[in-house]
């Protein structure tokens, strides 16, 4: 039987709380709904983490979550017809992601001013660290939904 979005979700949140970024704890929580085993979903998803490469732009969660979408509904010709599909679902998924959360970007939901360049270091996983974001809101929001698309 099939996870619950809220059983993806906790899987998601448990992927997150070891370490593992955004991207990588909604897609590893679907690896198996994918066909994929859990260190090849890992590794697919390691670059799209904190925004890409720590670098702030579209939310790696939301990253993770756009991966499944293109394993359900991802074109397999050039024809655009084909592209329109999945990209039509994206956009209706980053339209839910945006009412839920005011935007798509990172750099954004954390509140970081845009003159602040990072590094490639991610931080030091506390308390405090997760209590001043909504990672974990957005990791739970992308796995559920990306459940909700496996099994419509």
């Amino acid at each position: 039987m099939p996870d619950t979005p809220q059983q993806t979700a906790d899987k998601a949140l448990a992927y997150f709380h070891q370490g593992y970024n955004c991207a990588q704890s909604v897609f590893a929580a679907c690896a198996a709904e994918v066909g994929l085993s859990e260190q090849q979903a890992l590794r697919l998803a390691a670059g799209f983490g904190a925004g890409v490469g720590r670098m702030r732009g579209m939310c790696g969660a939301f990253s993770g979550l756009t991966l499944v979408a293109g394993h359900c509904k991802g074109n397999l010709t050039g024809n655009p017809e084909d592209k329109e599909v999945v990209f039509a679902l994206v956009r209706e998924l980053a339209a839910a992601f945006t009412a839920e959360f005011g935007t798509l970007t990172c750099r954004e939901l954390l509140h970081l001013d845009a003159t602040v360049q990072e590094g490639a270091r991610p931080g030091e996983r506390t308390k405090a660290y997760y209590d001043s974001r909504p990672c974990e809101r957005c990791v739970a929001f992308c796995a559920a939904q990306a459940a909700n698309l496996l099994h419509p």
